[in-house]
């Protein structure tokens, strides 16, 4: 008998809600893998009031429920991240990576998958991964939500291998993100601990592929392994671009455990 496939950890990006990568989860699901979208606290609800916005902490957290929730089943996981969500997914593994050989633990995270993602070294946080990278204009109320400011200058850098109408229908999805989420440090590196996986977006204007290339070899570098890099040649949302291709990578990732 085959060995069951491990379940996936999906990890939104900023101003994204967890209906943002349907495309892709329910392409990945009818593959026959258990696929799982987390509601990060640092992303506002699209409808009635705001709550306070979350830390990157409290996404680290939402995740880290998620997998344990998997774990408990015995479970072996894969935590893919998107874009911002690569920093809170790196954080949120402490404690949950398999460990082989134990007769404690049957389940666990046994790869990180980035795509597009924001990845820090320790003590680093999102925002400075994104300090060599072009400025998108935001507005901060005082709540500390983060609102885009020009939805067609964020359509062109999110959506900027799609139609401009395609990108701006996009972009009319995103709500608003914390302020905070972005400063915070990471005090964990999970990518020190598990194999690492990278789809690196060659077209991609919020996150370039300079940056992400720099985030790639700093992982190689912390952890002592080299990253399983896969290169498209779309822009930061291939979820919504090329679903297809994103579906390729996540079953060949998935498949490498």
């Amino acid at each position: 008998m085959s060995a069951p496939k491990p379940s996936i950890v999906l990890v939104p990006g900023a101003f994204a809600l967890p209906e943002f990568y349907e495309s892709v989860t329910t392409r990945v699901a009818s593959q026959g893998y258990e696929i799982h979208v987390v509601r990060l606290p640092s992303v506002a609800p699209s409808a009635g009031p705001l709550p306070p916005p979350g830390t990157m902490y409290d996404d680290a957290a939402a995740i880290a429920r998620e997998i344990a929730r998997l774990v408990d089943q015995e479970k072996e996981v894969v935590v893919l991240a998107h874009s911002y969500g690569g920093t809170p997914a790196s954080q949120s593994i402490q404690g949950l990576v398999k460990r082989e050989g134990s007769s404690e633990q049957a389940g666990g995270v046994v790869r990180l998958a980035y795509m597009a993602a924001l990845v820090p070294p320790p003590g680093s946080a999102a925002m400075h991964v994104l300090a060599d990278a072009p400025r998108m204009d935001s507005s901060v109320d005082e709540q500390g939500w983060m609102s885009h400011v020009d939805r067609a200058a964020i359509a062109a850098a999110c959506f900027s291998d799609m139609p401009p109408d395609e990108g701006m229908a996009w972009t009319r999805r995103f709500t608003r993100h914390s302020a905070a989420s972005m400063a915070d440090p990471l005090t964990y590196a999970g990518y020190q601990d598990v194999p690492v996986s990278y789809l690196l977006c060659g077209g991609d204007r919020v996150v370039p592929a300079g940056v992400q290339q720099a985030a790639i070899d700093m992982v190689a570098r912390e952890s002592g392994r080299e990253v399983d890099v896969t290169v498209v040649a779309t822009g930061h949302a291939p979820v919504v671009s090329a679903p297809e291709l994103v579906v390729d990578w996540i079953v060949q990732v998935v498949g490498r455990e």
